[in-house]
């Protein structure tokens, strides 16, 4: 749809240890923020009127941003290649790194672990629900640890692998492009009175773009697992009877192989807006949720980062070659 803009690989590399080193400063502009502004004004002005209409306009928005995500990336790197090509590739670094939130999910994980090994659950409920929708104000600590895993285990996809993946094969326009959906469907694509018609097709589209990242990300995570000398084949036998349970088309994928490598079940009850909601289980008990899987869960997730980078940048040195 939008052609192929591979990197470099050297600035593959490069994009990725930036985004390992800094992540996303706080008060730095960032893409996402001004993707943000831009679906808020649209929701505000034309989530109303008939269902048909909100279908449409809905549509219409997921269609404009991912299209102008990409024109503009591609025609800004295409003017600072111009003027000269070490810009070109140091604004493509940057880019790159923006697309990626490795070192801002693990942060996101240690803020909730610190006050869990202290014992203070009110601090770990508190930031927990900062990047949880559900209401944390009553959770004990193994529920406050679920929803750290299970935020760890399905982020790792939209926002670690499938940036990486749309990076080798489009570069850095085209894994802005997923941002724009990713950003999307994290605003405006829930199953709620307000949402429903307005954001059926980001939520559509987000499952779309995550699909295959989704799957791959079962075998990398596997792979990952008989690395440290997790339970990987209790893993595979967990994923083969949990995954499809998901209400999400790609998120059963990775929750289920985490839920299986930590021998824990994830899933259950989630309150939202005083309302209880089950969700899917994931995985069998077979030791109680404690601080600890936290722990495991983040060096899960770092060295399937970096083994999934090293995979993609073999494919991208591959595609260098031919094109």
């Amino acid at each position: 749809m939008f052609g192929v803009i591979t990197p470099a690989p050297l600035t593959y590399l490069f994009g990725f240890v930036l985004d390992q080193i800094i992540g996303d400063p706080r008060g730095w502009p960032h893409p996402v923020v001004e993707m943000g502004k831009v679906i808020s004004w649209a929701e505000k002005h034309l989530n109303q009127g008939t269902r048909q209409f909100r279908h449409l306009s809905g549509a219409l928005l997921t269609i404009f941003l991912v299209s102008i995500s990409w024109l503009l990336t591609a025609g800004i790197m295409g003017g600072a290649t111009r003027i000269h090509p070490l810009l070109g590739i140091g604004l493509e670094v940057v880019l790159f790194a923006s697309t990626l939130a490795s070192k801002s999910l693990l942060d996101a994980g240690k803020t909730v672990l610190a006050p869990l090994r202290q014992g203070n659950l009110p601090e770990a409920r508190q930031k927990l629900g900062w990047f949880v929708s559900r209401d944390t104000r009553n959770l004990s600590e193994a529920e406050i640890v679920r929803g750290t895993v299970e935020t760890l285990a399905e982020n790792f996809v939209d926002g670690i692998l499938s940036p990486l993946f749309y990076m080798t094969i489009g570069g850095a326009p085209l894994a802005m492009a997923f941002k724009a959906v990713s950003t999307l469907d994290s605003m405006i694509g829930y199953r709620n009175e307000r949402y429903h018609d307005f954001g059926w097709f980001a939520a559509r589209t987000d499952d779309l773009a995550n699909y295959i990242p989704a799957r791959l990300a079962v075998g990398i995570l596997l792979l990952t697992g008989g690395l440290k000398r997790l339970p990987v084949r209790h893993a595979y036998q967990i994923w083969k009877r949990d995954a499809k349970a998901h209400p999400s088309p790609n998120g059963g994928n990775p929750e289920s192989i985490v839920a299986g490598l930590l021998g824990v079940r994830l899933g259950g009850i989630n309150i939202y807006h005083g309302k209880s909601h089950h969700r899917a289980e994931m995985g069998d008990p077979l030791h109680e949720l404690t601080w600890r899987d936290i722990l495991v869960c983040e060096s899960l997730v770092r060295w399937a980062t970096w083994l999934a980078c090293g995979i993609f940048w073999g494919v991208l040195v591959a595609l260098n070659s031919v094109i």
